[in-house]
């Protein structure tokens, strides 16, 4: 697993935003309230579009130390120099990933509803696996749901960080903490804010040690 960067706390996700620059500034919004990670996804750009925008948000984000994680593109990201990729199960082969990643870029991993996935997951060398969708949502209104009881079960076999991802929202994020997540993977509720950066900080709070310590303990 990559010691560099702990995968641990606000997981922020980018909405399918065609203006690069309202983009940049909805995500430095975002990262001015605490974001831990930051993933760059927009399911409905081309290559060019997508090259523009990640390449746009890698300084923003190296200026923050945050981790910039590509979705779905190892080639987009060893060209950039990101700091990693998460794939689906249709999105590669694992092991593959990690030797053209290297040991040094992050590698996660949408395991759904599944724990066989997230062991797989896990021998390949992923740094943290997903799973979810953890409540209805819009971004993926169709995913597949994976209740909150998933995450306890998986605890004694998977020992790489969980992420839940899927719905989450300032009203049932201690719940998703609660069950055991190490991270939230949030996108609508924080990009569609009123006030991203005051979202942002609310969603963080949960994660200072004594904060995580006390709701993982309840």
């Amino acid at each position: 697993m990559n010691s560099r960067h702990k995968i641990r706390g606000l997981y922020a996700i980018t909405p399918d935003e065609p203006d690069t620059a309202l983009l940049v500034q909805k995500v430095t919004a975002a990262l001015q309230g605490g974001v831990a990670l930051l993933q760059y996804r927009n399911k409905a750009a081309n290559h060019k579009l997508k090259t523009q925008q990640a390449r746009a948000l890698l300084p923003l984000c190296q200026q923050y130390g945050v981790p910039l994680i590509i979705n779905d593109s190892i080639k987009l990201c060893l060209t950039l120099d990101a700091d990693g990729v998460h794939l689906g199960a249709e999105d590669g082969d694992l092991k593959e990933a990690r030797t053209r990643l290297g040991a040094d870029k992050i590698l996660g991993a949408s395991c759904y509803n599944r724990i066989d996935l997230a062991l797989q997951a896990q021998l390949a060398g992923a740094d943290y696996v997903a799973f979810g969708a953890c409540f209805s949502s819009d971004t993926k209104p169709n995913a597949r749901h994976a209740p909150l009881s998933l995450f306890k079960e998986a605890e004694q076999q998977i020992h790489v960080p969980m992420v839940a991802i899927g719905g989450i929202t300032l009203e049932n994020a201690v719940q998703v903490l609660r069950a055991g997540a190490d991270a939230i993977a949030v996108v609508n509720a924080l990009f569609s804010a009123e006030n991203i950066t005051e979202t942002s900080q609310q969603l963080s709070r949960y994660f200072p040690r004594e904060n995580f310590d006390a709701l993982r303990a309840l």
